[in-house]
């Protein structure tokens, strides 16, 4: 069974020879055909002249006086053309005269064909032109009806095709040399061509096989055609993406060990330091196990958040949508951080909230604002004041945290949706407070706003004040949204 072969190189120089060969073999073909028709239509003219002399020189012997059969026998002898063979038949197909070459005599073997191939004598029919075989080679036949004093004969000539077999010959020989080395001139070409066509892919295939991790900064050559010049562009762009995804990678894996580090220490040192001593009190039990509860519960929320970002990441995030009302997330959000913002001397004040039916997730978007208000009491100053507002513009609801914190500068405010980020360490209130994260918050919140069909983008930030705002397409809650995944 015939298997197409698997590289392109060769696929490509059996399409080129065979393109060119298959017109090529039907051009010989055609042209074979062409010259035999050609060579036959000759030697039909040549003996339909000669037999059109031959009649008239006829009609000039009997007009001369002599008698049909003097003037057949003399006329045979006198007209003769070169191996030209004529022969006149009766009406029983009797041979009455014939003539040919001096070295040759007619064969009764063909004069029986050439009777089995006319008409009868004597009924107007056009001439009779065949091709018949014999000993010494094909012979071409006219034949054609003749009428003199009311009796009815049958004039034919027989002329050899040698010289036309001959040169059909010479052209078959021609044909078969020329045509099977074109061929493999093509096939030679087409695989040179091949070769230096696909030459640029080869080389952008050993320089993608040396591309790795150590290295991923390296691109691949652009060069060739159009098409691989778009190949080696659209690869180029894949290991942008691939090289930027990784450093992303390493970046966030080494922010992860970082921010991990500094509570797993805290609880391993405390655990030390209380176990160095044999007599210690209660109290002072009880404040190394705070310390290390605290640290434990820094650390627990980091590793959730990394296990929802990477959850979101890899697609696997389950969006429970359904119909709910925006404000009560909002009210539940603002007061589950009042307590924690009166610790740390700062007020949430709830703006009027207008009525919000959305299709979300409740848990979901309670995680973003309690982000974003976390966020804002961790930058607000002892004294300050957190504003919460919701309302509607056109076909969305937008919901906005506004803080009196010192502000963010403005080479950090397109990086503060990014992961493990965090702003000038001045603007941090405490360390030790229960509102210091690891620079998540608003990576999650943005990437839930996303999940939702909404934004969250900063707005405005100054001294004194700085606003984040979420929206979200508003719907109406007779419509169900299907789980997502």
């Amino acid at each position: 069974m015939f298997r197409w072969p698997s590289t392109i190189r060769v696929r490509l120089t059996l399409w080129y020879s065979l393109l060119l060969g298959a017109p090529l073999v039907a051009f010989a073909f055609l042209s074979y055909a062409a010259f035999s028709r050609a060579l036959v239509s000759g030697t039909d003219r040549f003996i339909g002249e000669a037999l059109g002399a031959f009649t008239r020189e006829l009609g000039a012997e009997r007009r001369a006086g002599l008698s049909l059969q003097q003037a057949m026998f003399t006329t045979v002898h006198e007209v003769r053309f070169r191996e030209l063979h004529i022969t006149i038949f009766d009406s029983t197909w009797r041979v009455v005269a014939s003539a040919g070459p001096p070295d040759e005599t007619p064969d009764a073997l063909d004069n029986e064909l050439m009777a089995a191939s006319l008409r009868a004598p004597g009924i107007a029919a056009p001439p009779v032109m065949l091709t018949l075989p014999a000993r010494n080679g094909a012979q071409r036949l006219h034949a054609q009806p003749l009428v003199a004093d009311s009796q009815s004969f049958v004039v034919a000539g027989q002329y050899p095709l040698r010289e036309a077999e001959q040169m059909m010959g010479s052209i078959r020989r021609m044909f078969g040399l020329a045509i099977p080395l074109l061929i493999q001139m093509a096939a030679v070409s087409g695989w040179f061509l091949a070769k230096r066509s696909l030459a640029p892919v080869a080389s952008m295939a050993t320089y993608a096989a040396e591309i790795s991790a150590t290295n991923l900064h390296e691109r691949l050559p652009v060069s060739g055609g159009d098409e691989l010049v778009r190949l080696a562009d659209v690869i180029n762009d894949l290991l942008d993406r691939l090289q930027r995804s990784f450093e992303q990678q390493k970046r966030f894996m080494a922010d992860a060990s970082h921010e991990l580090r500094t509570p797993t220490a805290i609880v391993r040192t405390e655990a030390d330091v209380t176990l160095s001593r044999d007599h210690r009190g209660e109290a002072e039990y009880r404040e190394s196990v705070t310390i290390m509860r605290d640290a434990s519960h820094r650390m627990t929320r980091i590793v959730d958040d990394l296990f929802l970002l990477a959850r979101a990441d890899a697609g696997h995030l389950v969006l429970r949508a359904g119909p709910i009302y925006l404000e009560e997330v909002v009210d539940n959000a603002a007061r589950s951080v009042r307590h924690i913002a009166e610790r740390q001397g700062v007020s949430v004040v709830l703006g009027d909230l207008v009525e919000a039916p959305v299709q979300g997730d409740a848990d979901l978007l309670g995680r973003l604002l309690l982000n974003l208000l976390d966020n804002a009491i961790k930058y607000s100053p002892n004294g300050g004041t957190i504003q919460v507002r919701l309302s509607r513009r056109g076909n969305e609801h937008q919901v906005s945290v506004t803080d009196q914190g010192p502000g963010i500068p403005p080479e950090s405010r397109d990086r503060v949706f990014e992961r493990f980020f965090r702003a000038d360490e001045a603007r941090v209130r405490d360390e030790s407070g229960n509102t210091t994260g690891a620079g998540l918050g608003l990576a999650i919140a943005r990437r839930i706003a996303v999940i939702h069909g909404g934004t969250l983008d900063l707005v405005e930030s100054r001294p004194g004040h700085t606003e984040f705002r979420f929206a979200i397409p508003a719907a109406t809650l007779a419509v169900e949204t299907p789980v997502m995944t």
